[in-house]
């Protein structure tokens, strides 16, 4: 048989592809994804799941956020919580491949909206549709530390006044998502203005790289054959 991938033997091999055969072709058809991508993604979770040992079925919940810190760099423990509970059904549960694949899917998605939806729902930990300003300073409150307190909370408060003078266009004290969504799609670059919930640009790309999803990478000019 061909081997999907020369790092696992013949008898991994054989058991991912039956493992994992039908929800390749099933994700292929809900996501911006070919089979091949998918396969590719499934891969890399598959792997994680071997390292939690033979009888293990699925990624835990600490390979997931050490995934997060070390390889996104994204290190807001809450905003962790939130992606996982937004991709998932039960947060006391580990991490399934459907899940695993939502996640890649919302990370390399192409339009704008999808992002803005998700990023929201992120911020909006309470569900209630809109961000008050109780949210707003919390997150605040991370983007300034230091030791002369009065200095931080100046600080805080300024940058607090100029994202409701930004965001809340109604005046009426909390930003709801169409109020976001009209400012993000202006001004792209504030999509994730309470805290970073994406990897960077670098850290998209080792992530393309490390899955296999060849329209994500950005490759030199230099390497492209223009014979």
């Amino acid at each position: 048989m061909n081997k999907l991938d020369s790092t696992l033997d013949d008898v991994q091999n054989t058991r991912f592809s039956n493992i994992y055969h039908d929800l390749i072709k099933q994700m292929a058809k809900t996501t911006q994804f070919s089979e091949i991508e998918v396969q590719s993604i499934l891969l890399v979770y598959h792997k994680f799941v071997l390292a939690n040992g033979p009888k293990a079925k699925t990624m835990t919940k600490k390979q997931f956020n050490n995934l997060f810190l070390v390889l996104f760099k994204i290190y807001d423990l809450q905003i962790i919580e939130r992606v996982l509970s937004l991709i998932t059904s039960d947060l006391n549960k580990d991490v399934l491949p459907v899940a695993w694949v939502k996640l890649f899917s919302v990370f390399m998605a192409n339009k704008l909206e999808q992002k803005m939806k998700f990023t929201f729902q992120i911020y909006n930990a309470a569900n209630t549709g809109y961000l008050t300003r109780d949210v707003v300073t919390f997150a605040v409150e991370k983007f300034f530390t230091g030791e002369d307190e009065d200095e931080v909370n100046e600080l805080r408060s300024d940058m607090l006044e100029v994202l409701f003078k930004k965001f809340d266009m109604d005046r009426d004290g909390a930003i709801s998502y169409e109020e976001y969504a009209a400012v993000v799609t202006k001004e792209p670059m504030l999509l994730e203005f309470l805290g970073q919930c994406f990897p960077n640009v670098d850290g998209m790309t080792v992530i393309a790289y490390c899955t296999n999803i060849l329209s994500k990478i950005n490759f030199p000019k230099s390497s492209i054959d223009d014979k």
